[in-house]
């Protein structure tokens, strides 16, 4: 399987995905602290935000699980779009939340991205390469 080590790198997308979402869920204060923030934050957002996360983590899983390789690249672009959101709010509102989230989120995309550029340069080489849509 061409994409082998970029499908394995979505296993710490879901595995973060969910734990965060769970813990936001059952215990947002103390998840908030273990996170880092000094912001003031109420009870309901965090928690409607796990529940998002764990929507997010089941849609990764199905991906994961159906191999669906050519949207594997696609899972980068929403990640790489929350980190340009976590460095502003982290400039808005100077809680390390932010940069603790950047950094976890961070490592992901590059860890999915570093493997599929290796995967799909190996692929177009040997010609195997994914169909990048309907036929």
């Amino acid at each position: 399987m061409p994409f082998e080590h970029t499908r394995r790198s979505l296993f710490y997308l879901v595995s973060y995905l969910l734990l965060s979402g769970l813990a936001l869920l059952l215990s947002p204060t103390i998840t908030l602290r273990v996170l880092l923030s000094n912001g003031h934050y109420d009870d309901v957002f965090p928690r409607f935000s796990g529940l998002l996360l764990i929507g997010l983590a089941l849609v990764i899983v199905g991906i994961i699980r159906y191999r669906t390789e050519v949207l594997y690249p696609l899972t980068m672009l929403p990640r790489l779009a929350f980190c340009v959101g976590f460095i502003g709010f982290y400039f808005y509102t100077r809680d390390p939340l932010f940069l603790v989230l950047l950094t976890v989120v961070g490592v992901g995309v590059t860890f999915t991205g570093l493997t599929y550029l290796s995967e799909n340069t190996n692929a177009r080489r040997a010609g195997r390469v994914a169909s990048s849509g309907p036929r």
